[in-house]
């Protein structure tokens, strides 16, 4: 068998070429991939990505610079995207009995979401000034076009919006006793009258950092809130976001 000897010739420039063109390639792979957050702006809605809460608490003993100790409150404001963290008494007396906040994430990792309510004894609001009502419509953000009747807001027994511990709950996501890993469910929206009559509708998506399709890592960082929202400003019940 005869061989024939080839002899090839790298230069600075074929090199400079070569590298600059590995660099295009990766970064048209990079671009096709999916930005999770990305498509979740519609153009109307306010996205949340990434709120940290309180990252400092845990559960339980071994984690490397946690305290053990109950995760504090945060409040969240639908006007400016404000958020207020209630870390001792004197931040309870000057927040949580005033009309000025929306949302309550609470218990572990936060996961437990109120909203301003002074009626119920376990509200954050309790005894205050604020009267809002939640309801869960079983269906996509994007498909929520209109906020139900005053009737239906009137008769809701949604409390607390946390850990779903069936089908049937109003909660937002699973929690495996196995893995202790949050689930989101899929086509499960929140429509909202807030105190002064305007109505909102709420995704809650992701208390994982850099809201990853599914998590299979215990330690996998959180509480970071990924959720969007929408608020009527004109006080009718049309919610259509698309």
């Amino acid at each position: 068998m005869k061989y024939t000897k080839y002899t090839c010739r790298f230069t600075k420039k074929t090199i400079t070429a070569a590298l600059l063109l590995l660099t295009v390639a990766f970064g048209s792979c990079k671009k096709d991939e999916p930005d999770p957050n990305e498509v979740l702006q519609d153009g109307k809605s306010v996205v949340i990505t990434d709120l940290a809460g309180d990252t400092q608490a845990a559960m339980g003993s071994g984690t490397p610079g946690k305290e053990v100790r109950p995760f504090y409150t945060f409040l969240f404001r639908f006007r400016d995207q404000k958020q207020i963290w209630i870390r001792n008494a004197a931040d309870s007396a000057q927040w949580l009995k005033t009309k000025d906040w929306d949302l309550a994430f609470t218990g572990p990792y936060n996961s437990e979401v109120y909203v301003n309510d002074k009626d119920y004894q376990y509200n954050p609001g309790f005894g205050g000034m604020a009267k809002s009502a939640v309801l869960l419509l079983e269906q996509s953000y994007d498909t929520v076009n209109q906020a139900p009747s005053d009737q239906t807001f009137n008769a809701s027994e949604v409390t607390k919006i946390g850990w779903a511990s069936s089908a049937a709950s109003n909660g937002w996501f699973f929690y495996s006793l196995n893995t202790h890993i949050m689930q989101a469910i899929p086509n499960r929206t929140y429509a909202i009258r807030l105190p002064d009559g305007k109505y909102a509708k709420l995704q809650l998506i992701n208390a994982y950092k850099g809201n990853p399709p599914s998590v299979t890592d215990l330690n996998w960082p959180a509480p970071y809130y990924t959720f969007k929202y929408y608020v009527q400003q004109d006080g009718s019940k049309n919610l259509q976001t698309k």
